[in-house]
């Protein structure tokens, strides 16, 4: 696995579990809270997901059920899908074993890493670009249709990443033979960059554009002299595509969410 000169493990770790609870420009309609025992999201312009999660959980035995039953029907009595990532570090042992028994779905998620001194050979036909305001109707309008969110909200949040004059999030989008096809976005932390975000639409698939668009973030955060890409990829899916990028997964968790048909009587 790879570990950048003068760094430990523990801090390749550090790096896949700290700054990616931090992965967003804040915006009014976020709620925010971050504690070094708690990270949470909460935003109702997103209800079907997004902006809706529980990244950090150290809680006690005698108060876990308590606020795990408290922080349900926060997202329940708002009509909110929602998240929960069981991180390295999450106490109790059992809250894993807590939230199945509550009714939530767990997906199984690779934390993953990789030298961003790694190169890829381009893809006939695949342009990236890092986005400004003047492509983000297609940035959105692709974004929304791969995950199934609310274009209006989402141009509105990325319109506000663009304009943050620290620029910590960066957006990109592919096009395949001149069509719009992709898009993914990083967001940069002093010593990381994180990758997330990537939506490719179906028919643009096995065509190289995902690889491309790991090329670009890569590139990215080489020529801000950054070492190390991170990224947390659902096992079943996108992990592969980044271990054949050359990513290593370093450790899994469970990320839990209601049922489908609770959140389909949830919203109607």
């Amino acid at each position: 696995m790879f570990i950048p000169p003068g760094w430990s493990a523990a801090e390749v770790e550090h790096e896949l579990i700290e700054p990616p609870t931090r992965a967003f420009v804040r915006f009014p309609a976020l709620e925010v809270v971050s504690r070094p025992d708690w990270a949470q999201l909460t935003c109702q312009l997103f209800p079907a997901g997004g902006f809706n999660e529980v990244s950090r959980a150290k809680l006690s035995d005698e108060s876990a059920d308590r606020l795990i039953d408290e922080t349900l029907a926060h997202y329940a009595n708002r009509g909110l899908t929602f998240r929960w990532s069981v991180m390295p570090g999450s106490t109790p042992s059992d809250l894993a074993a807590r939230l199945a028994a509550r009714g939530l779905e767990s997906t199984e998620i690779a934390g993953m890493a990789c030298a961003t001194a790694l190169d890829h050979p381009p893809s006939p036909g695949v342009t990236v670009q890092e986005i400004g305001l003047d492509r983000l109707d297609d940035y959105s309008r692709i974004m929304a249709q791969g995950w199934g969110a609310p274009l209006g909200a989402l141009n509105d949040y990325h319109h506000v990443a663009l304009s943050d004059p620290q620029r910590a999030q960066r957006f990109f989008l592919a096009t395949c033979e001149g069509e719009p096809a992709a898009v993914a976005s990083a967001t940069i932390f002093p010593r990381s960059i994180y990758l997330l975000g990537a939506v490719v639409l179906p028919r643009f698939r096995r065509r190289g554009v995902y690889g491309a668009l790991i090329a670009a973030r890569l590139s990215l955060a080489r020529t801000l002299g950054i070492p190390l890409a991170t990224s947390h990829a659902i096992a079943s899916t996108s992990a592969p595509l980044l271990e054949r990028a050359g990513f290593d997964t370093w450790f899994r968790f469970l990320s839990f969410s209601p049922p489908r048909h609770a959140e389909d009587s949830v919203h109607g």
